[in-house]
């Protein structure tokens, strides 16, 4: 069996396509790489199927219409034959000693008859304009090792446990998988979220495997675009919502129960931010269908998170001050971040 299957979701990626493809190769004999062509309408195809020819034991390709990237993950999830999956996006790219250390993990756990059912590691923002990189880790959350969610430390804002980070157990993703929805931005939120509470038995393993690429035009956490996508963020922050009851998030260990909220908290805020960014009574009108509807699923869990944690800070503010104060937020953010 494949140690990890890699879904790499393209969609006109022939410029750089073969960076990505090149790293994960590095994995060897060990991987298998699903190459998604959504419908590209250029040489993405073409490529894809040259690396298939070239590495017949690795490499797979499907040529399938255009969905958007969450219809390329899900081909991957209901396809991939590894013992845990990993989402690479074809602009970014992984570190390849990160990944034998991943691998050679994998193999210890597995001799052991002790694998978890999703590592952690680090991922980080590597940027185009001015060639420097910035690391999002967890270890001031995690030790390193296998987590003990009663013990884990506090996350503060943005920073949460994203798609980049996550090497879940493919079996068991997929049993508590719900398709993402096609031709929708901002699904990454949800793959790293609805699965996580079944995946308690976690490895944290401190390597910056994820290159996450910043500096593209037109790249989907570009303000401008956050901005226009608006109504995708809140679809978005509804299918998280309700893919767990409150009744069900109070079973979960204390830890990860405080995971949870703060990664809701932290979505709602850049939701909030996006749709709010522009002050309109359509806007206005759409937060609180927003609201009316989290509200209908669960009560308690339209209290958590309407009431506590950031969202609060913002909700009471005069809908005049919302965008200046909140775009101001997110712009500290980005320059932090250099997110473009």
């Amino acid at each position: 069996m494949k140690l990890i299957t890699f879904t790499v979701p393209c969609y006109n990626s022939q410029d750089y396509m073969r960076h990505c493809i090149d790293t994960l190769l590095t994995g060897g004999g060990d991987v298998e790489i699903i190459i998604v062509n959504d419908g590209s309408k250029d040489d993405t195809s073409k490529i894809a199927h040259g690396y298939a020819e070239k590495y017949p034991e690795i490499v797979r390709v499907v040529d399938k219409e255009n969905g958007g990237h969450g219809s390329g993950v899900n081909y991957g999830v209901h396809n991939a034959t590894g013992l845990y999956f990993k989402v690479v996006d074809s602009d970014d790219w992984v570190d390849e000693s990160a990944l034998k250390a991943l691998i050679s993990k994998i193999k210890e756990h597995a001799a052991a008859d002790d694998l978890p059912d999703m590592y952690i590691c680090n991922y980080v923002y590597v940027h185009d304009k001015d060639h420097t990189a910035w690391v999002s880790d967890y270890k001031k959350q995690l030790n390193e090792g296998f987590v003990n969610w009663n013990k884990v430390g506090t996350f503060h804002f943005a920073h949460t446990l994203m798609m980049h980070s996550l090497v879940y157990n493919t079996a068991k993703l997929r049993e508590h998988y719900t398709d993402l929805p096609e031709h929708t931005f901002y699904v990454d939120n949800i793959f790293a979220y609805a699965p996580l509470p079944y995946m308690l038995k976690a490895y944290y393993l401190n390597v910056n495997l994820y290159q996450y690429f910043i500096g593209r035009d037109g790249q989907s956490i570009n303000i401008q675009t956050c901005m226009q996508r608006y109504e995708q963020q809140i679809k978005v922050e509804l299918i998280m919502c309700k893919s767990h009851k409150y009744k069900f998030l109070k079973t979960l260990p204390k830890g990860m129960q405080k995971y949870l909220r703060h990664d809701l908290h932290a979505v709602m805020m850049n939701t909030l931010m996006f749709t709010w960014g522009i002050n309109s009574k359509e806007r206005r009108l759409a937060a609180r269908e927003m609201w009316k509807e989290i509200k209908a699923f669960d009560k308690k869990l339209y209290n958590m998170i309407r009431f506590r944690g950031y969202p609060l800070s913002v909700i009471y503010m005069p809908s005049f001050m919302r965008p200046k104060i909140m775009m101001f937020a997110y712009k500290k953010i980005a320059k932090k971040y250099k997110l473009g």
